[in-house]
């Protein structure tokens, strides 16, 4: 029998359009993609990033040398803020999701699939990045699969889930929590990079996390 041909990139595509998002739990979410456009974001000015496409839903960066990314124009929020969007590796073998996001005065990366395809964890904690410290875990990712990411900043921690399992759960408090050095600063203060892989992210959504109410 004559082994089956590879998926094309377009076809790879055009399955991930077709299926539908994943409703995200609670209330309060607002979007920040709008499906049609970059209305609120930027190309990241990586030097020699990848091509960066809005289509079917979707926005689609692919492969630099080795980062392509976008960020956002404006976002305030420091802590107390939950971030939802879902994320697919659609061809290569490295990080298909590298979301930089604020903590505090600071900033920090929740990196998915990265050092050879499947390393989690945050970069970085105490100048240990995603592949250092105790955050780093090891994840099998699918190319072509839609993944749904959440991430939870507040004052004492950042968390993270991956498909409803949580993945990250690191107490900050006290902490110094920063940047991997290099290109990936530019993400500040909220974006998406992928490195020397092509990515596609949609349904990127962010709300206020409340006080516990007293019980």
């Amino acid at each position: 029998m004559r082994p089956a041909r590879p998926a094309t990139e377009e076809e790879i595509l055009a399955r991930a359009a077709a299926q539908p998002v994943a409703p995200v739990a609670g209330e309060g979410w607002q979007s920040l993609f709008d499906g049609k456009s970059l209305t609120g974001w930027r190309v990241t000015d990586f030097s020699a990033g990848g091509e960066v496409t809005v289509g079917q839903g979707m926005i689609l960066c692919r492969a630099g040398e080795p980062f392509t990314g976008i960020s956002t124009t404006n976002f305030a929020a420091k802590v107390d803020y939950e971030i939802s969007l879902e994320a697919m590796r659609v061809s290569g073998a490295d990080f298909f999701c590298g979301l930089t996001f604020p903590v505090r005065e600071s900033f920090c990366s929740l990196i998915l699939g990265g050092w050879g395809g499947s390393v989690v964890g945050l970069s970085s904690l105490d100048d240990e990045d995603a592949s250092e410290n105790e955050t780093t875990q090891i994840v099998e990712f699918e190319s072509g699969r839609w993944y749904h990411v959440q991430l939870r900043v507040t004052e004492q921690r950042v968390e993270a889930w991956i498909e409803q399992k949580k993945v990250v759960d690191a107490v900050i408090a006290g902490r110094k929590v920063s940047l991997r050095p290099g290109e990936i600063e530019l993400s500040r203060p909220l974006g998406l990079c992928c490195w020397s892989t092509t990515a596609a992210y949609r349904a990127v959504q962010v709300r206020p996390v409340l006080p516990e109410r007293p019980r």
